[in-house]
């Protein structure tokens, strides 16, 4: 039974979606943000390792793989942020978030994870209630930038779906905090040059900020993403992954006062129900297989 795998990505989804939190109260630079993000995220890992005795893991080659996971890691954030300064939000997000629908795709064709009828159906749904949330806004108007911020916004896209299929087809020997660790350092070395001539003046205030994105959207939702995706198809983590938006969404509503109609509600619900859903027909299916192992009868011992 899948159950720790469907609540690791549900969590990962509610702590990814605390970063605008974060980076609207500090009000620093995305570049800077991400960097102290992803950096204190493997600092943070790096305390866990040792308090329980497993520093070790820090001294294992990663693979290039994992390595090459960071650069994606980096690249899905700074498209993304790129992206956003040229397009709409609205835009930005509205493609980037058809990464977990490609990754799923792929994974059917390539990787031999197969989606069936009902899988396309939560997925699809999902997509959808993302739609309603973000009230169905894809402004395609005529702008200098525009159309490189939807090339940018594509790029991010590309990325993120390449996060999601590498962590399925990373080297099951190389363990959880290993990989996450160096994705994690790896991608907060990319973020350097975009920043390094301009380093902006941080008060204490603010490091008590970004030592909470580097903890929460950083260490918790990277290394819960990377143990789900280790542990779930790409169908089940890509319909499970728009409990993101929803976060950010609440969280807006809750904090910045930014209010939720009802067609935003209603999308909402539309991602709830068909996690809800996806993570049911996952765990029950892991259950089945679990009970028809144990259940079936053995071989008769002949006496040779």
């Amino acid at each position: 039974m899948n159950i720790g795998g469907i609540l690791t990505a549900i969590l990962a989804g509610l702590f990814m979606g605390t970063m605008g939190v974060f980076s609207r109260k500090t009000g620093i630079d995305a570049e800077v943000i991400t960097f102290f993000r992803l950096l204190f995220g493997a600092g943070f890992l790096t305390i866990l390792m040792t308090l329980t005795g497993r520093i070790r893991l820090l001294f294992r080659w990663p693979s290039w793989s994992v390595l090459i996971n960071g650069l994606m890691l980096a690249g899905f954030i700074i498209f993304y942020v790129q992206a956003m300064y040229l397009t709409t939000m609205a835009n930005a997000i509205m493609i980037v978030y058809l990464a977990p629908l490609a990754a799923s795709i792929y994974a059917h064709f390539f990787l031999g994870e197969k989606l069936n009828f009902m899988s396309v159906v939560l997925i699809c749904s999902a997509l959808f209630g993302f739609a309603m949330m973000m009230e169905f806004k894809i402004d395609f108007s005529s702008g200098s930038n525009h159309a490189l911020g939807i090339g940018y916004a594509t790029i991010a896209l590309c990325c993120y779906a390449t996060f999601i299929l590498i962590n399925r087809t990373i080297n099951p020997t190389i363990h959880v905090y290993t990989r996450t660790f160096y994705q994690l350092l790896t991608g907060a070395l990319c973020m350097i040059p975009f920043f390094i001539t301009d380093f902006p003046v941080i008060t204490g205030t603010n490091w008590l900020w970004l030592a909470g994105a580097g903890f929460f959207p950083g260490f918790l939702g990277i290394l819960f993403a990377v143990i789900a995706l280790e542990k779930l198809p790409a169908a089940t983590f890509g319909t499970l992954a728009y409990f993101e938006p929803i976060c950010v969404v609440i969280l807006g509503w809750m904090i910045f006062a930014e209010k939720l109609n009802s067609l935003q509600l209603t999308g909402c619900l539309f991602i709830i129900s068909s996690g809800v859903v996806k993570g049911y027909l996952t765990a029950h299916a892991g259950s089945v297989e679990g009970h028809q192992d144990l259940t079936r009868t053995p071989p008769l011992k002949t006496n040779s």
